[in-house]
């Protein structure tokens, strides 16, 4: 059955259209014909909004659990967008997490997004994710965390790795994993070659081959792209943004 989309989130979705940049999409001869997981650098909103717009195909997009329920926004949204902001200034981000709770609510329910709980849940996120995979869908996951990794990616949360295992099980076919580097200073999603999951690895290792794959060719796109400033995965000050320079060791 067919979701029925709310006039309100129809409305959000129009107004920012209008008003974030035209993203291009590069590498399109990339993507596998049927599914894939595309993974990509989180760089703050900007990679779910530029997917959600911009990238090619029926796709569901990974999002996390609290952002789709009105009581958990608030204490999620301070927590992950703004508690590193200077004291003086941050009782104002507490009253915009709450006023951004019914919007966040309204979009993330209404966009094509899979819920991603991180308890026992999971299994949902999972099957979902599956789900979308066998019907021919792209599933699109940010998955960085606060650690570093280098000047353009922060290391890669490795469970989702397990959801090609799972659609394995279910199809015995393996699935493409393609890495997308989000470059909003020079407008643009580029998308590199995929790497397969290989059902005969260990599990354990296949999360760091794929892991460490995707996390370098991220970077190698961006370190071959003019010289820019990369918007990184935590919320800093924008001067403090790195720049797309390969780093000399």
């Amino acid at each position: 059955m067919e979701k029925k989309i709310s006039l309100n989130y129809r409305f959000i979705r129009a107004i920012t259209k209008a008003i974030y940049p035209h993203i291009d999409v590069e590498g399109i001869e990339n993507l596998p014909k049927g599914p894939a997981i595309v993974v990509g650098n989180h760089s703050q909103m900007h990679g779910p909004v530029a997917c959600q717009l911009y990238f090619p195909g029926k796709k569901y997009i990974w999002c996390i659990s609290e952002m789709m329920h009105l009581s958990k926004v608030p204490s999620y949204a301070y927590k992950d967008f703004w508690s590193n902001k200077p004291k003086g200034v941050r009782f104002f981000f507490k009253i915009l997490s709450y006023i951004i709770a019914p919007i966040s609510v309204s979009v993330f329910n209404n966009a094509d997004t899979i819920p991603v709980y991180k308890d026992k849940r999971v299994a949902i996120t999972f099957k979902e994710s599956v789900k979308r995979l066998k019907e021919g869908d792209s599933v699109i996951i940010f998955p960085e965390c606060y650690d570093e990794h280098n000047n353009i990616v922060h290391e890669f949360q490795q469970g989702f790795v397990d959801v090609a295992k799972r659609y394995y099980k279910e199809t015995s076919e393996e699935i493409p994993f393609v890495p997308l580097y989000v470059c909003p200073k020079l407008k643009k999603l580029i998308i590199g070659k995929p790497v397969y999951f290989n059902n005969e690895n260990d599990i354990h290792e296949e999360r760091i081959r794929i892991c460490d794959y995707l996390m370098e060719e991220i970077s190698e796109m961006a370190y071959m792209k003019p010289r820019h400033k990369v918007v990184p995965y935590p919320n800093i000050k924008k001067k403090d943004y790195p720049y797309n320079t390969r780093l000399v060791i």
